[in-house]
């Protein structure tokens, strides 16, 4: 089947530094407000909800499914199945493709999708010698064991692991995400300088495209009548001075540094996904078409090289090349794999030149975050709706994806 599958709406939270605004939010709390601000802007009644698809990376451990958590506590009918997606990076596109693919399946004509995140929420996890003691104090029966067990513990038992650095940690290579963002920014001769550059863009184009991501933001709500309603990432007075003077995080002779990374960001996305049958009965207008869309795998040593293979990948699918996209977003997971990415389309395919003025127009994940599990989705809802204003027709969304993947989107408006 071959059905022509909208982008009919979506509504995001606020995206907010890792240990700030949400650092006491659940991951299922901002998805319900994402949600619930998606339907109440529609006006939407959820017992047209087919299936609901989300993604989410850092999983919690009190919330399985989280989907279907954030699903019943939005209004969404018991019936009406959920399940939850992990594809690391693209956990946020992967919600978008699962529900496209299902409508052309005819498994549903309209799906709530899209992702959260509480990045901060990661848990610190006890180390195997602090569980095996834990495990054995459990199983004492007298004061004597008990307090036998209790004093083996040492100092070193209580040293945490953190989880997050583990999840941003490629086994198979034994490297972390920015190690492999340093191996292709070489190999590619990207310079430290071009990084800075290119994180200074980000975050000047965020700043001056402040209003028109403000129409994506939903406002989050605290117990307490207090509230967030825009995104806590974006430094208006950056400058090459203070990104010059920050030191490579990941290689002491590295140019990888925080300011030319993507932030650690918690934040949710609610996206309204449906066929054009659904379109028309409900008189939506929707933001887009999915069009086309392609993964690829690559080497997990130069995973930000991913958009490369998705991209080369899904255009000679449709037959389209670069110079046929209005816009073009690759996520910012690091200035470096951005830039090189844009460096190789050019040097291994035949597909043409990415064009500055067409890419990532109003800043990314360098300056607004990176909130893992939602950042597909928040790229496709903020390059639709750059899209509409412009009256253009076409845009490429792509992301690099942690283990050796990349991911890429054709949408389209008609």
């Amino acid at each position: 089947m071959n059905k022509n599958v909208y982008l009919v709406d979506g509504v995001r939270t606020p995206f907010c530094k890792m240990g700030s605004s949400f650092a006491k939010t659940s991951a299922h709390e901002l998805g319900v407000s994402a949600t619930k601000a998606l339907f109440a802007k529609m006006d939407l009644n959820p017992d047209v909800i087919d299936e609901s698809v989300m993604g989410c990376v850092c999983q919690p451990a009190d919330t399985a499914n989280i989907t279907r958590v954030i699903a019943l506590k939005s209004g969404v009918p018991k019936s009406v199945p959920a399940y939850t997606v992990h594809r690391n990076c693209a956990s946020g596109f992967e919600s978008i493709t699962q529900a496209h693919d299902k409508i052309n399946a005819g498994r549903g004509s309209v799906y709530l999708s899209g992702g959260t995140e509480n990045m901060t929420q990661a848990p610190f996890l006890y180390r195997s010698s602090a569980v095996d003691k834990f495990t054995k104090l459990s199983k004492c029966r007298t004061f004597r064991d008990r307090l036998h067990t209790i004093l083996s513990f040492r100092p070193k038992d209580f040293a945490p692991i953190v989880s997050l650095r583990l999840g941003l940690s490629d086994v198979v290579v034994g490297m972390n995400m920015g190690q492999t963002a340093e191996l292709i920014g070489r190999e590619s001769g990207i310079t430290r300088y071009h990084q800075d550059n290119f994180a200074l863009q980000s975050h000047l184009k965020a700043h001056v495209a402040h209003d028109k991501l403000a129409e994506e933001i939903a406002p989050f709500y605290f117990a307490d009548g207090t509230f967030v309603n825009k995104d806590n990432g974006v430094r208006q007075e950056q400058s090459m001075g203070a990104l010059e003077k920050l030191r490579p995080v990941f290689d002491k002779q590295g140019s990888v540094t925080a300011g030319n990374s993507s932030q650690i960001t918690d934040g949710a996305v609610s996206l309204l996904i449906a066929d054009e049958e659904s379109v028309k009965q409900n008189g939506w207008n929707p933001l887009g078409r999915i069009s086309a869309y392609a993964y690829a795998g690559c080497d997990p040593e130069r995973m930000g090289l991913g958009p490369v293979y998705a991209i080369q990948k899904v255009c000679n699918e449709t037959g389209y090349k670069l110079s046929d996209f209005d816009l073009i977003e690759i996520n910012e997971a690091f200035a470096a794999q951005v830039l090189a990415v844009c460096k190789q389309l050019e040097k291994q395919t035949d597909l043409g030149s990415v064009e500055t003025s067409k890419l990532n127009v109003n800043g990314g994940a360098i300056a607004l975050g990176h909130p893992v599990g939602s950042s597909g989705s928040r790229i496709a809802l903020t390059t639709l709706k750059e899209l509409q204003r412009r009256g253009g027709k076409r845009a490429l969304i792509s992301l690099c994806i942690g283990g050796g993947q990349g991911g890429a989107i054709i949408l389209e408006r008609e």
